[in-house]
């Protein structure tokens, strides 16, 4: 027994833990609820703690090129505080809160290329071991939906989505990354710009969409990005005519330089205070009428070419390689 308590205490023969989210996606800010479930090894354990950790793949900007690695942006105590007998079966339930800014990883059931998962770790007699990582699947909150089914209305196809590490300033982002999501123009704005990029901050009461386009270049100047952020609300969703309201934001970011001209990574401008965008009421009759965006990533789940870019990459999560990564752990 003393032999099987050292496996144990060295990580041989020790408890085993898998960690079941409840079926279908959440979203951001919601509850995530399942089960830790346990299983003693070849002896009698204390199960100090049980945590769990929400992990992102994320890329970072390098001198040798763009590198991934994986970033914790949440952590959770679920249980703990007994003994799991040897061989012993427990299952431990959990309901946590999603932070708001949680990345969304799917639109309508089709994956968009972003990785996220849940670890789990286990303090068993004051040594630490990480599970494996359990993925996680974010639908977008209605908010977030509307805005991309608008673009996806108005003929922006979907390109990908990404993590990029860093911070926007000017934003109220708290997370250590931020999601784009990158759109091929429609042909209204095939002429203005090369592409447009998404972002959302959401909060408790409402969300910050930063836009960046890029900008083509004229006869007598070079091409540039020309970023501006919006403020909507969760609520009254359904009642705004989405379509008019985004074809709004693009008419601004693409007429006249009055948009902030970015380098990356420079600060953005003030929200847009040209009033509530549900206070005014928008005409739609000149918009384009296209699929929306849950259609174009259908499409490119499928392998059809949308924009530049057809069909999806699988992504595996790596080791960290960050130096802000998650083994950094208290």
């Amino acid at each position: 027994m003393v032999f099987k308590r050292l496996l144990g205490a060295l990580g041989v023969g020790g408890p085993s833990v898998d960690t079941v989210p409840d079926d279908g996606p959440v979203r951001p800010g919601g509850p995530l609820s399942g089960q830790v479930h346990l299983e003693g090894g070849s002896a009698d354990h204390e199960i100090e703690q049980i945590s769990l950790e929400l992990v992102a793949q994320v890329e970072a900007e390098h001198e040798d090129g763009e590198r991934e690695g994986t970033v914790a942006f949440g952590r959770f105590a679920v249980g703990g505080g007994f003994r799991l007998a040897e061989g012993e079966r427990r299952s431990v339930p959990f309901t946590v809160t999603l932070p708001w800014e949680t990345p969304v990883t799917e639109l309508h059931g089709q994956q968009l290329g972003v990785v996220l998962g849940v670890r789990t770790e286990l303090a068993v007699a004051g040594a630490k071991d990480k599970g494996d990582l359990d993925p996680l699947s974010v639908a977008p909150l209605p908010a977030q939906e509307a805005v991309l089914e608008a673009f996806g209305r108005l003929g922006f196809g979907f390109l990908s989505a990404d993590l990029e590490l860093g911070h926007i300033r000017g934003t109220g982002q708290t997370l250590p990354f931020y999601q784009e999501i990158e759109l091929s123009p429609s042909p209204q704005y095939a002429h203005a710009v090369n592409e447009v990029e998404v972002t959302f901050l959401a909060t408790p009461g409402g969300m910050e969409v930063v836009l960046e386009a890029d900008k083509r270049g004229g006869l007598f100047h070079g091409g540039y990005d020309a970023v501006n952020r919006f403020t909507v609300s969760h609520d009254g969703v359904q009642h705004l005519d989405w379509e008019a309201e985004v074809d709004s934001w693009m008419r601004q970011m693409t007429e006249s330089r009055g948009a902030y001209a970015a380098g990356h990574g420079g600060p953005y401008p003030a929200p847009h205070d040209g009033g509530h965008p549900y206070e005014a009421a928008h005409g739609g009759g000149h918009h384009r009428s296209g699929p929306g965006t849950g259609a174009v990533v259908a499409g490119a789940a499928a392998g059809l070419a949308v924009g530049a870019v057809g069909g999806f990459v699988a992504a595996e999560v790596i080791d960290e390689v960050f130096d802000d990564d998650d083994e950094d752990d208290d």
